[in-house]
């Protein structure tokens, strides 16, 4: 014979309670999981778009450079006294605006 006594319905009370306890737990987690998922999307596109940014400004900063008239001899100059690349040797003499001193002065630094 089962025990209905006072002590089962309390059980019985307390299971539906727990259970009530267990699906606002649910609720907040979703909704604190939304939230999260949200700020997550905003800070990734927030980064997408600063990378974006500086790579278009990277691009414009080299057409600049690319645009400054520079002598061939002295990149020459510059790549046998500094012991340096082409390439390196150019891109100094290009942020310079074509000037070899100061070309130069920053290589030495």
């Amino acid at each position: 014979m089962a025990d209905d006594g006072p002590d089962s319905k309390n059980q019985k009370k307390s299971a539906k309670h727990d259970s009530g306890a267990a699906d606002l737990e649910r609720v907040t987690d979703y909704a604190e999981e939304k939230e999260i998922s949200s700020d997550i999307t905003g800070a990734v596109a927030t980064i997408g778009e600063r990378r974006r940014k500086e790579a278009q400004e990277k691009m414009e900063r080299e057409i600049e450079l690319a645009k400054v008239p520079i002598r061939k001899d002295d990149v020459e100059l510059i790549m046998t006294e500094m012991e340096i690349g082409r390439p390196r040797a150019e891109r100094c003499l290009r942020e310079h605006h074509g000037d070899v001193v100061k070309a130069l002065v920053t290589l030495t630094q």
